[in-house]
């Protein structure tokens, strides 16, 4: 693991800051951590499943079960 310069440091913090799902992404693709990614499409499906467990979409979610 390569130390980081005090110039590197400092041009990451200027850095607009990554996105939840972009960050993942590039953890998945630098790391190759594949089998992560069924896991991560579960959760975003239940996480929707949720989401919309509580709006005007519930009675249609429910007939699904």
């Amino acid at each position: 693991m390569s130390a980081v310069t005090r110039s590197e440091f400092e041009s990451q913090i200027k850095a607009r800051p990554q996105g939840l799902l972009r960050e993942m992404w590039r953890f998945l693709m630098s790391n190759k951590k594949w089998w992560l990614v069924p896991m991560l499409i579960v959760f975003l499906l239940v996480g929707l499943l949720v989401v919309l467990g509580g709006s005007g979409a519930a009675p249609f979610i429910y007939t699904l079960f």
